[in-house]
C-alpha cells in the first residue's frame, strides 16, 4: 500500500462489496470497467486528465489505489466522492429493510441481497446513451455496440497489457458520421438519437447539474422527455441511476414486470394498480425496490 496513492473509504452498515461486484461482473462485456482478483479497475477522467484507479475490499474500508495519474488532493477528494456516490454508499437503507421485511413475498431479500446497493452511473450523459443503445435489444447485443462505440471515440489510457476507456465526451459523438455508427450496427434512429442527445449535452441545453436544480421529478423528467429519443423509460432509468431518484421506476420495463411476476405481486402485465400499490408501500424506495427486484431475476434485462 502506498499512502500517497491510497485512500481508505469507510464502509457504511449494510454494504456488500461482494454484492456490488456481483452487479458489475454479470458475465456481459462491459467496457467501462475490468474486474479481476476481487477488485474493480476503471479509468476516470477528470478535467481532462485520465485517471485508472483500483477499488477493493480491505477490512471495514473500501481500499481505492490510484495506479496512474495524479494524486492530489483535488483528484482524491473527487474519486472519494465519485466512488461514494456509484455505489451509494451515503444513504442509510435500513428503512428500505425495515419495508422489505412487512412484504411476505420480499422479505428474503434482506438476508439474500444483504448489502446490495443502487449501482449508478455518474455521467448522465452516458447513462441516457445506454438506455438508447439498449432499446429494443439483448442485453448482450447491447454490450457489443457499446463497446464498438466507446473503444472508437473513447479516452484510453493503457496499463499492465491491459486498456482501460472512458466514455466519450458529447463534443466527440455530437460530430460523429452517422454512417459510421451504422456500422457499429445502431439504427438510423438510434445514431439520430445518440447524435442529437450529444450536441444538447454540448450545447449546455442539458446538463446533470441543471437537471439536478430543477425543483422536483416531475420538473426533471418533463425536462428530460423533451429532447428527441428520452422517452418514458429512459428518462425514468437516468434519474434513478445517474440521480439516485427514488421515483425512477421504468414501469413497462420487462424485466420488472416478470419480477413482479414472478413474486407474485402480478399474474398480468395490464395490472397496473397492483403495481401502484406496491409501489406506494415503499415511497421514497422505488428505485431500491426496482433494483432489487431485478436482482431476483434469473436472466437478466437491461440495469
Amino acid at each position: 500500500m502506498n499512502s500517497e496513492r491510497t485512500i481508505l473509504i469507510p464502509i457504511p452498515a449494510l454494504f456488500s462489496f461482494d454484492e456490488c461486484l456481483w452487479f458489475l461482473n454479470r458475465n456481459y462485456d462491459d467496457c467501462l470497467h475490468i474486474i479481476k482478483d476481487g477488485a474493480i479497475f476503471k479509468s476516470i477522467e477528470i478535467e481532462k486528465e485520465i485517471l485508472l484507479i483500483c477499488i477493493k475490499e480491505n477490512g471495514g474500508f473500501l481500499e481505492l489505489d490510484i495506479l496512474v495519474g495524479e494524486p492530489s488532493q483535488e483528484n482524491k477528494a473527487y474519486l472519494v466522492a465519485y466512488v461514494r456516490e456509484w455505489f451509494d454508499m451515503d444513504t442509510n437503507i435500513q428503512p428500505f429493510y425495515d419495508k422489505l421485511k412487512t412484504d411476505g413475498r420480499l422479505a428474503y431479500m434482506t438476508e439474500r441481497y444483504k448489502g446490495l446497493r443502487l449501482i449508478g452511473i455518474s455521467n448522465l450523459f452516458e447513462a441516457i446513451c445506454w438506455c438508447i443503445i439498449g432499446q429494443q435489444i439483448n442485453l448482450s447485443f447491447a454490450y457489443k455496440v457499446k463497446r464498438r462505440l466507446v473503444e472508437r471515440y473513447g479516452p484510453r489510457i493503457d496499463f499492465n497489457n491491459e486498456s482501460y476507456y472512458t466514455f466519450p465526451e458529447p463534443e466527440i459523438l455530437a460530430n460523429v458520421d452517422i454512417d459510421d455508427l451504422k456500422a457499429m450496427q445502431f439504427s438510423q434512429q438510434k445514431a439520430d438519437y445518440v447524435i442529437g442527445i450529444a450536441k444538447a449535452f454540448a450545447s449546455g441545453s442539458l446538463d446533470k447539474e441543471s437537471l439536478r436544480a430543477l425543483p422536483d421529478f416531475t420538473a426533471r423528467k418533463k425536462a428530460l422527455t423533451a429532447h428527441k429519443g428520452i422517452g418514458a423509460w429512459t428518462a425514468n432509468y437516468a434519474l434513478m441511476k445517474s440521480l439516485k431518484e427514488p421515483e425512477g421506476i421504468p414501469h413497462g420495463d420487462i424485466g420488472l414486470l416478470n419480477a413482479l411476476s414472478s413474486h407474485n405481486i402480478i399474474h398480468e402485465r395490464s395490472e397496473t394498480s397492483k403495481i401502484e400499490a406496491l409501489f406506494s408501500n415503499f415511497a421514497g424506495w422505488e428505485s431500491y425496490l426496482v433494483f432489487y427486484l431485478w436482482r431476483s431475476l434469473t436472466v437478466k434485462v437491461l440495469e
